[in-house]
């Protein structure tokens, strides 16, 4: 029998209070009455949830994520440093030959790869120690958004069960999203593969399914081979911010006679595509022409910092 690992791996955080640990208890009951007719097999189920008890700590940190209390600026400039940008283009060298692979099969850029690798878990170096099982079923509990981390603890169950990942190692962040990548368990199941041939999936250890998993969800998300995430733009004085949004789509031809222009002031590329206008801080902020790839990044995370700050980190890679 295994070790009850989900009881065991965040003995650092606090539980929350007494009363509200008998309550989980009682809905801990409900859950595993709803994984057994799900088809989860009692003695997992014994395992994953022997003493376990909801972290205080996860629920404060569900109610201040940084893509939505932090200023954009400060955002981006906090995730693409030097430092990481010198270890992206040490790492798009030293697995070139995987990555020119997997780009070739599911046609993501290898930069673009290796910024999402960087900006979700700094290439491997953070990719959360909290167990999984207890991070979400403590969300799961807590309610606000209760059915769906239901779900994804059931999904997490499942790809523990497959064999994918022993119950004692399955770590990630407090929203319960696991590994180099940074997948929760539905995305896991639905588009995580196996980049390395050994029949099992470890976005935790190997890099190889880790890259493949990312091109993977990308590719099936709508990534466009021929075409970048978007690019920061230069606005001309007294430019109407009605003009701006996700929802309006102009033809660079259309925002070059708009009076838009690269960073550098030269006129945009001579390309028939579809762009948005994102103005994160207004008119006096960064400007972004977006294109349809930024949407992808944003089927990843629904943040526009987030996508702005993949985008920027992936061309920083691929500039000497």
């Amino acid at each position: 029998m295994l070790v009850a690992a989900a009881a065991l791996l965040c003995v650092s955080w606090s539980v929350v209070p007494v009363r509200a640990a008998q309550d989980f208890s009682r809905w801990l009951e409900d859950m595993r009455a709803e994984a057994l007719a799900a088809g989860i097999a009692p003695a997992l189920l014994e395992e994953a949830f022997f003493g376990l008890e909801p972290l205080e700590r996860v629920i404060e940190l569900d109610r201040r994520q940084p893509e939505f209390t932090q200023r954009f600026d400060d955002y981006v400039t906090r995730r693409v440093t030097e430092a990481r940008i010198a270890r992206g283009r040490e790492l798009l060298k030293l697995h070139a030959a995987t990555l020119e692979r997997v780009s070739r099969q599911y046609g993501v850029p290898p930069r673009v790869l290796v910024a999402l690798w960087g900006i979700e878990s700094n290439y491997g170096q953070n990719t959360g120690s909290f167990s999984v099982i207890q991070a979400l079923a403590t969300l799961a509990f807590e309610g606000r958004r209760g059915d769906y981390f239901r779900g994804e603890l059931l999904q997490a169950l499942r790809i523990v069960e497959a064999g994918h990942i022993p119950l004692t190692n399955m770590t990630g962040s407090w929203a319960g999203a696991m590994g180099q990548p940074q997948f929760m368990p539905s995305t896991f199941r639905g588009y995580a593969v196996d980049g390395d041939g050994d029949g099992r999936i470890d976005i935790w250890r190997s890099v190889p399914d880790v890259l493949a998993s990312a091109a993977n969800y990308l590719s099936r998300m709508g990534w466009r081979a021929d075409q970048t995430w978007g690019r920061p733009v230069r606005l001309p004085k007294g430019f109407d911010a009605r003009h701006a949004g996700l929802d309006t789509r102009k033809s660079l031809a259309q925002w070059q006679k708009l009076g838009v222009r690269r960073l550098d002031g030269s006129a945009l590329p001579v390309r028939d595509l579809q762009a948005s206008l994102l103005l994160p801080e207004g008119v006096g902020g960064p400007a972004y022409l977006i294109y349809d790839n930024f949407r992808v990044l944003l089927r990843w995370n629904r943040s526009n910092a987030f996508a702005v700050t993949v985008g920027t980190l992936a061309d920083r890679l691929a500039s000497p």
